[in-house]
């Protein structure tokens, strides 16, 4: 008997801990195969891993949510049932990268007691979970966990929010959400700090993992930080605002005291999904699309009023007109000089940045005296030109619907509204409601100064840019050593892949990096003219501003006509080659012509383009790449044109920090 219990005893050890804590493990693959999503429900918790063609991405890892009333969803689970379903869907955005967009996963629900769902999407890009709540009653969420485990140590791409001064001490959650990228292995990353979304994460194989999040519309959104365990990152949030003070002249709201919650939520709702796109190799992130499948479908269905389309912009510049009569500022004669050279290069809009309104009132119904919107919008139209208002948000929000109605009437065409400079809950909610307010009223909605996207242009499609980047902005005030070259090729594969981005390129006085210094009122670019060009076509932004001065653009007009005639959205859009940091070349086209732009790092770099996506024929290519002295002189450049077939390929040259630019017509 002592003999049989000792043989025994291994083998009950072993059974013992599936007795304390029995589990379930649900199986979901996407439809081809590759992406495999596993969720393991026990006694305690509930976890999930995600694989790519069996490597793997994400490692057991987490998910639960803590409410105020001491409940929780997804601790303690217990399972009523779960349910499967496939789509295989088109969707056809109206403004967007590609004319279509090919829909197709396989997504599970396990429903939970407790009044909670979780829902999981396996794409062959990637993977997606969301919690859903059926409860009847309101209640507030105390916390999230949000755990993306891996199985070693892997390299990260992150931004950390600077954090401004808030009552004496940094605030990380006061942010513009315009921070450059760090690289670095996870393990060495400073555990004091956090990163906002979108971050990126090197998996195995050199595979890459880009962590965000989608349909964020009534909930905080999210950052990472180091995990409590292991190699991972775990999910932050900004806490529910208690006291909120107007500053910077009215226009900004600054949170002074927070709730001892992240959010309120009205009983039955969807919280937003946590998105994970998986790449085999870096250029397919180029070109993602999972962040607006996984949105909200629009809420209306007329879209004709929505047009994108260029901007000739005031800020960047300072005003600064040369060669003219008058006296250049915010006043009628500069605005009118705008439209005019708006006019003459067949630029679809003119914005009246910061400054328009009277200062220090926060009251968008008080113009200043220098300004007659009536005779400028009046003026614009005879000219084939529409205005849009800059806005601080504090300003916008006070009477949102007076506001959108009233310059709606008057021939305003849309808002670009400023210095949000959060993601808790009641800024995501503000800005659903700015873009639902602006549907209303057939306006279009640039939120600038505030967070990634997540989906919004998609709900509500008028809501047609974000800023939340590193823009040319930047490079006014720029800190010795700040590297926008570096970022240019980083960004579009880590910010971009959440959506368009405002990052109002284009300027005319570009230099190489030692000759870079910040000046507010005559701004300059890091790199070369082409790479200027060039950024019209890498980076998706459906309204797309000229940042330079008219009078500059009037000094290098085959630039100007140039960079007017690209299209903002587009039918098609291939990604041809790419490493994060280092380079980039895609293919975009509308309407039968083809644009081919690359981007290099600060080592000159020669690439290849194979042509065979255009289809039988010969063609003409119109040809913008750097001068021969352009390593010297940013500005330098050469155009050119010449005859291209499919079978062809393009050799083309980089300078350090250069670009170029190829338009392609039958």
């Amino acid at each position: 008997m002592k003999r049989m219990m000792k043989r025994l005893l291994p083998v009950l050890m072993a059974i013992a801990p599936l007795t304390i804590c029995a589990q379930k493990v649900y199986e979901l693959k996407d439809i081809s195969g590759k992406v495999q999503v596993n969720v393991i429900v026990n006694d305690k918790n509930v976890e999930y891993s995600v694989l790519h063609d069996n490597d793997v991405m994400v490692a057991p890892s987490p998910i639960f949510m803590k409410l105020t009333d001491g409940t929780a969803f997804g601790l303690n689970p217990k399972v009523k049932k779960n349910s499967r379903r496939s789509v295989n869907e088109t969707i056809y955005p109206p403004i967007y990268k590609k004319k279509s967009i090919k829909d197709q996963f396989n997504e599970l629900t396990i429903d939970f007691k407790g009044g909670y769902s979780l829902v999981f999407r396996a794409y062959e890009d990637g993977a997606a979970y969301r919690f859903v709540s059926e409860l009847k009653k309101p209640f507030m969420v105390e916390s999230e966990q949000a755990s993306f485990c891996f199985p070693n140590d892997p390299k990260v791409f992150v931004a950390s929010p600077k954090g401004r001064m808030n009552e004496g001490k940094k605030d990380p959650f006061y942010s513009s959400f315009q921070n450059t990228y760090l690289e670095t292995a996870l393990s060495a990353w400073d555990k004091e700090q956090i990163a906002f979304l979108p971050v990126l994460v090197e998996g195995k194989n050199g595979k890459k993992i880009c962590i965000t999040e989608a349909d964020l519309m009534n909930y905080p959104g999210m950052y990472v930080k180091h995990g409590e365990h292991g190699y991972s990152l775990d999910g932050i949030f900004a806490a529910y605002p208690k006291t909120i003070v107007d500053e910077v002249r009215g226009l900004k709201g600054v949170v002074k005291s927070r709730e001892p919650y992240i959010a309120r939520v009205e009983g039955n709702t969807a919280f937003p999904w946590r998105v994970m796109v998986i790449a085999k190799d870096d250029a397919e992130l180029l070109c993602n699309d999972m962040v607006y499948k996984l949105a909200t479908p629009a809420q209306f269905t007329d879209f004709s009023w929505i047009k994108p389309g260029k901007v000739a912009w005031d800020w960047w510049n300072d005003w600064n007109l040369y060669n003219v009569d008058f006296r250049a500022g915010i006043n009628n004669e500069t605005y009118k000089y705008y439209i005019d050279f708006a006019s003459k290069f067949g630029i679809e809009y003119v914005i009246l940045d910061e400054g328009w309104a009277v200062p220090g009132k926060a009251d968008l119904f008080e113009v200043i005296p220098e300004i007659d919107l009536k005779e400028l919008i009046s003026y614009a139209k005879s000219k084939n030109v529409d205005l849009i208002l800059w806005a601080g948000y504090r300003a916008f929000e006070k009477d949102m619907d007076r506001v959108c109605k009233h310059y709606a009437a008057m021939g305003i065409k849309g808002f670009k509204i400023d210095f949000m400079d959060r993601d808790d809950q009641q800024v995501v909610e503000f800005n659903r409601k700015a873009a639902e307010t602006g549907a209303k009223y057939k306006l279009l909605i640039d939120l600038h100064g505030t967070f990634k996207p997540t989906g919004l242009q998609r709900t509500y499609p008028n809501t047609i840019n974000f800023e939340g980047v590193h823009g040319l902005e930047e490079m006014k005030w720029a800190e010795p050593g700040t590297d926008q070259v570096i970022y240019d090729v980083t960004a579009p594969f880590i910010r971009m892949v959440a959506g368009p981005l405002d990052y109002t390129q284009g300027a005319m006085n570009n230099v190489i990096m030692k000759n870079f210094h910040a000046v507010y009122t005559e701004p300059m670019s890091q790199g070369t003219r082409c790479r200027q060009l060039a950024l019209y076509t890498i980076f998706d932004s459906p309204i797309n501003m000229l940042c330079d001065a008219p009078t500059n653009y009037l000094k290098e007009e085959e630039c100007t006509k140039f960079i007017a005639a690209i299209p903002t959205v587009w039918n098609q859009t291939l990604p041809i080659s790419g490493k994060v940091g280092e380079h980039i070349v895609m293919a975009r086209e509308k309407d039968g012509i083809w644009y081919v732009g690359g981007l290099t790092d600060w080592k000159e770099r020669d690439v290849e383009v194979d042509l065979s996506f255009l289809g039988d024929g010969e063609f003409n290519a119109e040809i913008f790449r750097d001068g021969i002295n352009a390593d010297r002189v940013g500005k330098d450049y050469k155009r050119e044109v010449i005859r291209v077939s499919d079978n062809k390929k393009l050799n083309l040259h980089m300078a350090p920090g250069g670009g170029f630019v190829v338009r392609i017509t039958k």
